[in-house]
């Protein structure tokens, strides 16, 4: 059985900036938790961050790519670079997914760690761009396949597809 990597805000773990969780009772996500596949992380916990934290968000949008690169950083809303904690829970969350040999990912949308779709762009007022945050980009670049709470769907096909033989 394919494990799969799920940020551990929406298992109901109050790892968020604030205090709190994104808990999502989708069904989908509810059979992985029964199947016992569900690997948790919480990459910004994982790198060192305080639980709660002042929000954080990658300068100008950049992306997480960039910010793996040293050529972006990722700041809290105090002006704080939180850029290193950033990528060591990057660094912590891709050995999570090669000691368990996790090839599928699905991580908290809009995140500046965690952002697969979108990331918000670094001037703290709920502005959205296209992009991918640090953790993202990191299992990204590592051939780990990373989907949003809103592609549990997908996520689940591209399992069973894997589990078959049919991807790689």
């Amino acid at each position: 059985m394919e494990p799969v990597l799920v940020s551990a805000c929406l298992l109901g773990e109050a790892v968020r900036f604030d205090g709190g969780d994104m808990r999502s009772d989708h069904a989908i996500l509810q059979r992985w938790l029964k199947e016992g596949r569900v690997v948790s992380v919480c990459p910004e916990v994982a790198g060192g961050l305080p639980v709660p934290r002042p929000r954080a968000e990658i300068a100008n949008g950049a992306g997480g790519a960039r910010v793996l690169s040293g050529s972006a950083r990722a700041v809290d809303s105090n002006g704080r670079d939180v850029s290193a904690w950033l990528v060591n829970g990057a660094e912590r969350a891709l050995a999570k997914a090669n000691e368990h040999g996790i090839r599928v990912a699905v991580l908290k949308e809009g995140s500046p760690s965690c952002g697969s779709g979108f990331i918000f762009d670094g001037s703290f007022s709920n502005v959205k761009v296209g992009g991918m945050g640090v953790t993202a980009a990191l299992l990204a670049r590592n051939s780990v396949r990373v989907f949003s709470e809103g592609q549990l769907a997908e996520a689940d096909a591209l399992l069973k597809e894997l589990e078959s033989g049919g991807a790689s």
